[in-house]
């Protein structure tokens, strides 16, 4: 039977692509510098091709070397997946999980969500990472996360999706602005508005813009910035008005604040929050556990009365 390469050396090799420097990549891998370049000098030998071209300033990889990466992060990742459906074998949602959130839902969501999971599933050790949607995708894809908690629509590309809630859009005003009184908003009221919004590479932007039917950037100034709450302080300063999701409403993101939440009037102005993972993997039913106990939590979290949340016209949510 042939030698087969080992595991250490395909993660070497993974980091070493990655890292793009034997001395990084070793790091990374937490071994010497030494160490990593004969694991990979052994995977070489063994396949009896060169996998990367050595030059006192960079690494290359040939084009095999490139396909060995891919393959060598398809199998990593299976062989996690082995390992953790062996755990959940004594009970679901047992051992790490590692989900990444966009930060539009994570710091509104989870607060309530993560010790319901701690009390229902103790044995769960959950790794949280915050990133922007494109970049969780990234990371779900290469291996580097299990399951991640998005806003759609989105092209997640190949990912298995289970929608969880919907989450509407509600403007965010001051209290002395011609829209304070308003019972709901249509998007016409917000022609020549200064509208505020996150920046480009934010999923929430097109959303919100798509929630006020603008397909671009709008009808009057549009002013960006990098947080939820950096846009409700910027709306605090009488710069404009901006469109948050209710969950963000009524996660808090208005406390402390004289700003006031006006419905809009389309019902349809939402964006869905949904959990995906990778097609094929082993640890569906963990993940659609793991979504089921995020919609109730989202359910808690919506009718619990909260400072700034938006007024009781705003419908409940349906569950996806």
């Amino acid at each position: 039977m042939a030698h087969m390469p080992t595991l250490r050396q395909l993660r070497h090799l993974v980091a070493l692509h990655d890292a793009g420097h034997f001395g990084r990549a070793a790091q990374a891998s937490h071994v010497t510098q030494s160490t990593l370049s004969a694991s990979i000098k052994e995977l070489e030998t063994l396949l009896g091709v060169p996998l990367v071209d050595r030059t006192s300033r960079r690494v290359a990889f040939t084009p095999l070397g490139r396909a060995a990466v891919e393959r060598a992060r398809r199998l990593l990742v299976e062989a996690e997946e082995l390992v953790q459906l062996a755990k959940s074998a004594a009970g679901p949602l047992a051992g790490p999980l590692r989900l990444g959130v966009i930060p539009t839902i994570g710091p509104f969501l989870l607060p309530v969500a993560l010790p319901r999971l701690r009390r229902r599933f103790p044995r769960l050790r959950l790794y949280l990472r915050e990133e922007l949607t494109e970049r969780l995708l990234e990371k779900l894809e290469g291996g580097e996360l299990d399951v991640a908690l998005v806003a759609l629509p989105y092209d997640t590309g190949s990912a298995e999706t289970m929608s969880l809630f919907e989450d509407r859009f509600v403007l965010a005003c001051r209290k002395d602005h011609r829209l304070a009184q308003a019972q709901a908003v249509r998007s016409r009221d917000l022609a020549g508005e200064s509208l505020l919004l996150l920046e480009e590479g934010h999923c929430l932007r097109g959303h919100a813009l798509s929630a006020c039917h603008l397909p671009g950037r709008g009808q009057g100034e549009v002013l960006e910035a990098t947080s939820l709450h950096t846009l409700v302080q910027m709306v605090e300063g009488g710069l404009g008005v901006t469109l948050l999701p209710e969950l963000a409403v009524r996660g808090g993101v208005l406390r402390g604040t004289s700003l006031v939440a006006r419905p809009l009037a389309d019902p349809a102005d939402a964006r869905r929050v949904a959990l995906v993972w990778r097609r094929g993997t082993q640890r569906r039913n963990e993940f659609r556990l793991l979504g089921e106990e995020l919609i109730a939590a989202h359910g808690k979290a919506h009718d619990a009365p909260g400072a700034g949340a938006a007024p009781r016209k705003v419908r409940k949510r349906a569950r996806g």
